[in-house]
């Protein structure tokens, strides 16, 4: 196992980031990726480097979050949800590891600055028939495939049909399934992995992990005025990050 060879200033990035992004996983219950990756691509513009670590940090976070807890999971909704949400989400995992990083890079960009913007409008997407809410299902497994960033559009559809209460543990399980799903995929692809790398950095994903578990029932609170503000900074970096690729 072998560990990239980064300047000081960019280990110094990389711990803030998944910092970040341990503190929104378990401050919002979703988004780590969605919110951290498009960060990552900076320092590294490889969707399928980041990928694997972050879903490490997913599977061992989530995993320890859910032993306790899997008595507070809405089973009944979550099976009828992955009828739709696993098979785009396989093919999504097939697109990462074959589609040009130019391609994925803008798919990231794209859908992270269309979260920023609906985020730091307020607007929330609004389904009225179960076909819309599949249609949302598939569109944020496929996201999930290709770049974990299908969270916010798989917990708008969640957000309406289960409990609150239950929300975060739910949203817990199902990324242990897609995320595992993933990993399973990299593996028999052969796809580098580098997991000392991922494991020097589950002790600095711990203190995110940690503070986001001490004020999620504040952010959830203040749901709002913590989405605009992270939204209009992921606005601003997305936007960044696409007149990179495209200016």
């Amino acid at each position: 196992m072998t560990i990239p060879d980064f300047s000081l200033i960019e280990w110094a990035m990389i711990g803030l980031l998944f910092v970040w992004t341990g503190f929104v996983r378990t401050g919002l219950g979703f988004g780590g990726a969605a919110l951290g990756l498009p960060l990552l691509l900076f320092i590294v513009p490889e969707p399928v480097f980041w990928l694997p670590i972050i879903a490490i940090h997913l599977l061992f976070f989530s995993g320890i979050t859910l032993s306790k807890r899997m008595g507070n999971v809405d089973w009944a909704y979550l099976k009828k949800s992955l009828v739709w949400i696993t098979p785009p989400a396989l093919v999504g995992v097939l697109g990462l590891v074959t589609l040009p990083a130019f391609w994925l890079n803008v798919f990231i960009y794209s859908l992270s600055l269309f979260y920023g913007i609906i985020w730091f409008i307020n607007y929330a997407l609004s389904s009225n028939t179960p076909w819309v809410d599949r249609f949302w299902l598939v569109v944020g497994g496929y996201a999930a495939g290709t770049s974990l960033t299908g969270a916010p559009l798989m917990v708008a559809v969640f957000m309406r049909n289960i409990a609150r209460s239950q929300l975060r543990d739910t949203l817990f399980v199902l990324w242990f399934i897609l995320v595992s799903l993933k990993m399973a995929t990299f593996i028999a692809l052969s796809v580098d992995i580098y997991w000392l790398m991922a494991l020097l950095l589950i002790p600095v994903a711990a203190i995110g992990h940690i503070a986001g578990l001490k004020v999620h029932e504040a952010i959830v609170q203040n749901d709002v005025l913590f989405k605009r503000w992270v939204g209009a900074g992921l606005a601003i970096v997305s936007g960044l990050g696409l007149w990179g690729l495209l200016g």
